[in-house]
């Protein structure tokens, strides 16, 4: 690899850490951030699970959750980008609400599994019901939920750029040892 993409790989990697540790500092910014990259998320998503829908409808029966699920999001997504502060306060309040609807949804959709046979069909009605439940918690405690969402956006954010470095460490070994490979073919030709 070439040393200026080592550099910039690094680099990245140093960047993104950085702007983790901000996000877990700063959760104001990272909740107007996040609004908005959840907005964008949001609509396409919905926009997305729709035409699935479509498609899918004539062997999935029971389309009127998954539809009703896709305009939520569309919903939501215009919604969220169309006021970036007053989202950005009541994202803890979106997203437990999103969380609950989702989880009811899932475990809605878990019996269209369960008719054309599925054998864990048991399994996505459970996890709908978590889902929801989880939902509801985060309805009770928004602070809680507004500061779990940050750190773990930061987190996340800085576990990207150790793989960077991570990845760059590995990139240094990998050529090492080529090189030492060369080296010794080189060495068992001339002797």
């Amino acid at each position: 690899m070439k040393t200026s993409k080592k550099i910039w790989l690094c680099i990245s990697g140093i960047l993104l850490i950085a702007l983790g540790v901000i996000c877990i500092m700063r959760p104001d910014i990272t909740l107007l951030s996040t609004a908005w990259i959840l907005g964008l998320l949001t609509l396409f998503s919905g926009i997305f699970r729709m035409v699935f829908t479509f498609r899918t409808q004539a062997f999935m029966p029971n389309s009127a959750s998954r539809i009703l699920m896709a305009l939520l999001e569309i919903f939501f997504g215009f919604f969220i980008l169309f006021n970036i502060f007053g989202a950005a306060v009541s994202l803890p309040v979106m997203f437990a609400i999103w969380v609950i609807i989702e989880g009811i949804s899932v475990a809605v959709q878990s019996f269209d599994y369960k008719k054309v046979g599925f054998p864990s069909w048991w399994a996505i009605l459970l996890l709908g019901i978590v889902g929801a439940v989880l939902g509801f918690f985060g309805l009770k405690n928004l602070d809680v939920t507004a500061k779990t969402l940050t750190t773990l956006i930061g987190i996340s954010i800085i576990v990207s750029g150790l793989a960077h470095i991570v990845a760059l460490a590995g990139v240094n070994r990998f050529e090492k040892e080529v090189k030492n490979v060369v080296n010794q073919v080189n060495q068992t030709f001339k002797g």
